[in-house]
């Protein structure tokens, strides 16, 4: 019997090891998809889906637009946009660099940063968010040897965003290209009838339906210029909708 019962005992102590391992690696992963559906519910706007809202979202997309294609910072334009919407309590734009991607210039981006074929250049991929909500993805293509050791080292060791690391060179931007990605509105919505006017039924009015936002609203391509003219580097901005994600204005 003594023979018999020590296999069992054993056995039994490493039970619950086991249990609490999976029970472990199970929460872990409940959390850590409860974290992902928190931080896309955050950067995901509800607004209600009517002909006033649609209006609303329309106004502030051009009004996003226009602000960042006349600033010299899109960073800063994107602080200041976070602190008069009240996105976040501490309205500070974070870069966080998305790491292991790596784009070459083309030809024609080498032209137009004004280089030869065999100037180094640096590319960095970004996110910058404002109170865990996305504001902005770029990449950025620059040319280090027209930076500071210091800017370039900011730009290789920490997640500084661009424009704030190349403040001291006082830079402007130059857009080349722009365009919305998404509108609201059908293309000449001014024109039609009321009762054509998109969500303009009862269920609009009810406010049951919720408007939805694709992740992109608009794109900016841009050279960054310093204060000797010479461009420093050539972006490409998609702005997201999490710039949408407060409340709606109240009718």
């Amino acid at each position: 019997m003594h023979s018999t019962a020590t296999p069992s005992c054993r056995l039994l102590p490493t039970l619950p090891r086991r249990v609490m391992s999976v029970l472990g690696a199970s929460l872990l992963s409940a959390l850590a998809a409860m974290a992902s559906m928190n931080a896309q519910a955050r950067n995901t706007p509800d607004w209600p889906d009517t002909y006033l809202s649609r209006l609303q979202a329309q106004a502030l997309i051009q009004t996003a637009n226009a602000e960042i294609l006349g600033s010299s910072s899109a960073t800063l334009t994107l602080e200041k946009w976070c602190r008069e919407h009240r996105l976040a309590a501490d309205p500070v734009v974070v870069a966080t660099l998305l790491h292991g991607v790596d784009k070459a210039p083309t030809d024609e981006q080498r032209q137009r940063l004004q280089i030869g074929p065999d100037e180094p250049v640096r590319y960095r991929r970004v996110q910058l968010s404002c109170g865990g909500l996305v504001l902005s993805e770029a990449d950025n293509w620059y040319v280090p040897s027209r930076l500071s050791d210091e800017m370039n080292r900011l730009l290789d060791t920490t997640d500084t965003p661009f424009g704030k690391a190349v403040l001291g060179l006082k830079p402007f931007r130059r857009t080349y290209a722009a365009k919305l990605l998404w509108s609201p509105l059908p293309p000449l919505w001014e024109m039609l009838p009321a009762r054509q006017r998109p969500n303009a039924g009862r269920r609009a009015v009810s406010g049951t339906a919720r408007l939805t936002l694709p992740a992109a609203l608009f794109e900016h391509r841009a050279l960054v210029f310093g204060q000797d003219l010479r461009p420093i580097a050539e972006v490409i901005e998609t702005y997201q909708k999490g710039l949408l994600a407060f409340p709606a204005p109240a009718r």
